[in-house]
């Protein structure tokens, strides 16, 4: 296998659900900034309002100070006039209530940057998955991926409105009250200050990087008891033919157990930190209350000044304990954000080249050139393949499982790159187009069809989402589908349910075929395209199917030798080569391994 083809190692660490990541905190930043571009007016506003709120919030304690010692001045004589503390107290109202108005203005203007984000985030890593490689995706667990988005797209808006809101906001209130403090009173209540903020932004750091390893751990118990969980219930009826609901809930709560005691570990860590921060809060609290209650005593200070202290460290603190918890949260974000960029750090196994054109199918002659293959370097699967598929032609891929079948049409539509040869369509190599012109122009009916959780409608409109209603009822009549719709109460609008569960293996089948009838490419590849259809339908699709084809270049890849008849040319693959190639006549004339083959699917085997 090339190593262009190949698992990376990157991969290999998805597969164990170990990957992590791996990028500084300053990338991860660093690659969230950019999303402020698009509404960088509504960004500069929040700040403005930001600021506002600030300065209105500093000035609280100010005139708390002025009413208090305005009262202590006038207590029990002649002047205590209504006007001047009443005039106090509704400046000691304005600011407050301007405060909190600033900080909603603020949110409000700041909600479509955040929610932006998110979409984007989310659309970005979404499209990035649908790019990378069959062999990523057959390998995923997809209740940790749709976790890891989730997680990572909210830690982005919360890293964003931390960074805009919380950390710069919060250290220049601190600056504030410690630039106020020092102009009011001596530099002992700034030194205190800004000793016990210093004490209290180092613990916070230093147990918040500690408990880091705790949060991981419980983010990857999460991931693991929740892949569990979607991948039982999208197994449902598996577990019911083994009457496995109790094993399949003693696994899912083994899991649970891993993810409580994780989180036990979080919760008794984070209420270390808060002990810890709580501490250093009340002991700076208790030795500023402490000073200023001696000054007052002295005659060095007014009851307005305690006061005025009292609110500025109340105030202080508050936002001090807000920017512990933002630092704790802004680090999970961190960790979830790491996981999501660990997805987009998946790089596509098979790229487009740089100078990639479209594909021009014109007629539509596939050409197979000594074409080696292997998922794994030491399992080869096809061992230098050549054949031709003129414009027009079917031919047929006959043989036992395992032979390579299935490998040459995902080769053809380029999930995987070949190790060595080429597979060219009118003399263009597939590595020379772009994928997207070359899945453009091949119809697939696979064996096994996936269908999405919504109706018949959607399903079948999805091979051409533009296609029109009578568009859409000439691909149900041609695919034999008018009969079961029409039985159906909600017809065209029912739902098939996860995976197209709620209907048979049949209709799925044809439901396929209807949505490639739709999509009308100039290519096919079909896929043991009626293998779920009783003999009667069987018959109708295939005399559909061969009038399809008729008109197209098709490949068709079949177990049931009947049903590949009149195919132009079939091709028995055994050991990853061609063993025999002819028609259906000529090969049985020749009376070898296809012979035996039709002999015993006949039931008259030698």
């Amino acid at each position: 296998m090339s190593a262009s083809s190949r698992p990376g190692p990157l991969l290999r660490k998805f597969r164990n659900n170990s990957y992590s990541g791996g990028r500084p905190n300053w990338r991860i930043i660093a690659s969230v900034l950019p999303y402020l571009n698009e509404f960088r007016n509504r960004a500069l506003l929040a700040l403005a309002l930001l600021v506002l709120a600030k300065v209105a919030n500093v000035l609280v304690p100010v005139a708390l100070k002025f009413l208090v010692d305005h009262l202590d001045e006038v207590r029990g004589t002649a002047e205590a006039a209504l006007f001047v503390p009443l005039a106090l107290v509704l400046g000691y109202g304005l600011l407050r209530f301007a405060s909190t108005l600033f900080q909603e203005l603020r949110d409000a203007v700041f909600a479509r940057v955040a929610e932006r984000t998110m979409r984007r985030a989310a659309l970005r890593v979404f499209e990035h998955l649908h790019r990378l490689d069959l062999g990523f995706h057959l390998a995923r667990r997809t209740g940790a991926l749709a976790r890891d988005i989730e997680r990572g797209t909210s830690g982005m808006s919360f890293l964003l409105r931390t960074l805009v809101f919380n950390i710069g906001p919060t250290l220049l209130e601190v600056a504030l009250v410690a630039l106020i403090l020092a102009i009011a009173f001596d530099w002992s209540f700034v030194l205190t200050v800004m000793l016990a903020v210093a004490l209290y932004i180092a613990f916070s750091l230093a147990v918040t990087e500690w408990r880091t390893r705790f949060v991981r751990e419980a983010n990857e118990m999460d991931n693991q008891s929740n892949t569990r969980a979607v991948d039982s219930l999208l197994n449902y009826e598996t577990v019911k033919y083994f009457n496995a609901e109790r094993y399949e809930a003693e696994r899912y709560d083994r899991d649970l157990a891993a993810w409580e005691q994780a989180r036990i570990k979080h919760r008794l860590s984070l209420a270390a930190l808060n002990s810890g921060q709580a501490f250093i809060v009340a002991a700076a609290i208790t030795v500023m209350m402490g000073m200023a209650t001696l000054q007052v005593l002295e005659g060095r200070m007014s009851l307005g000044d305690l006061t005025m202290i009292n609110a500025y460290l109340l105030q202080l603190f508050i936002p001090l304990n807000n920017l512990g918890f933002v630092y704790r949260e802004m680090r999970e974000s961190l960790i979830n954000i790491e996981r999501m960029f660990g997805l987009m750090d998946q790089h596509p196994q098979v790229p487009d080249r740089s100078d990639a054109v479209p594909l021009a199918p014109d007629g539509g002659r596939i050409r197979f050139e000594g074409v080696r293959f292997g998922y794994q370097p030491d399992r080869p699967i096809l061992r230098g393949v050549d054949f031709t598929v003129e414009p027009g032609q079917k031919v047929a891929l006959v043989g036992p499982s395992g032979a390579g079948k299935s490998t040459i049409a995902r080769l053809l539509f380029r999930f995987y790159d070949v190790d060595d040869g080429r597979i060219t369509i009118n003399g263009q190599d597939l590595r020379d187009v772009t994928q997207h012109s070359l899945r453009a122009a091949i119809g697939v009916v696979p064996q096994d069809t996936v269908l999405f959780n919504d109706t018949i409608r959607y399903n079948i409109a999805y091979g051409r989402p533009d296609a029109s209603e009578a568009e859409i009822h000439e691909a149900v009549r041609r695919a034999h589908l008018d009969g079961f719709i029409g039985e159906l109460p909600e017809g065209l609008d029912t739902l098939v349910g996860e995976r197209g569960l709620k209907v048979s293996g049949g209709e799925k089948q044809r439901i396929a075929i209807a949505r490639v009838l739709l999509k009308d490419p100039p290519l096919l590849i079909l896929d043991e395209a009626t293998s779920s259809l009783d003999s009667a339908s069987e018959r109708a699709i295939l005399t559909t199917l061969q009038e399809v084809a008729a008109q197209r270049t098709t490949l068709a890849i079949a177990h049931r030798l009947s049903t590949i008849q009149d195919a132009d040319q079939i091709l028995l693959i055994d050991g990853g080569t061609i063993i025999e190639a002819g028609t259906h006549r000529e090969l049985l004339d020749r009376d070898g391994a296809y012979a035996r083959l039709w002999r015993y699917q006949e039931g008259v085997a030698r």
